[in-house]
């Protein structure tokens, strides 16, 4: 038993250990500027959005808790925090999106491409809008880095990857994953 615990109690520190350069090392690069990240939208209850949907009006979408604010401003704070270039955010049409880019960012640009296309009503879309994102990684050549605020279905056709509502997902331009950072 007191094995155990010890080796517990080691597997842990370097479990922890690893996270910490993990993220130490994953500011760094980041700090570098030049890499894409993703963001999917913060914390909002359910999944999908009602058939009643109107991306002009809120009301009809799946929108942030106060958790989800909360975790909006905590993203912002680990850019403010750690002097992170951004050269600029681009954000979804939903609500859900713009309002974790308005918290964490406050400047930003809708960018459609970064859309959803969970729902049957818009996923028409698809083929283009991954066509369109493709392109836009693949040409850019920014010495800060860029901000995608999306949804999973996006980030999983882009990275191959699922991810968690407010994860950071930092990739460069052949998309090759760099790191994740959960900001719970």
């Amino acid at each position: 038993m007191r094995y155990t615990n010890l080796l517990l109690i080691v597997l842990l520190s370097v479990f922890f250990s690893n996270n910490v350069f993990s993220e130490e090392k994953i500011i760094s690069e980041l700090k570098k500027g030049g890499k894409f990240v993703f963001i999917r939208h913060a914390l909002a209850p359910g999944t999908g959005d009602p058939d009643n949907i109107n991306l002009q009006d809120c009301n009809t979408q799946r929108n942030l808790d106060s958790r989800g604010i909360e975790q909006s401003k905590k993203i912002g704070e680990f850019f403010i925090k750690n002097k992170i270039p951004i050269e600029i955010v681009l954000s979804s049409e939903w609500c859900r999106c713009k309002d974790t880019a308005m918290y964490a960012f406050k400047n930003f640009k809708i960018y459609n491409a970064l859309n959803s296309f969970y729902d049957e009503k818009f996923f028409k879309f698809k083929d283009k809008q991954i066509e369109d994102l493709n392109k836009f990684i693949k040409n850019q050549k920014s010495e800060k880095n860029i901000i995608f605020i999306s949804h999973f279905v996006v980030i999983n056709e882009i990275l191959n990857i699922s991810s968690l509502s407010g994860e950071i997902i930092i990739f460069d331009n052949n998309k090759d994953i760099l790191g994740r950072i959960k900001v719970n």
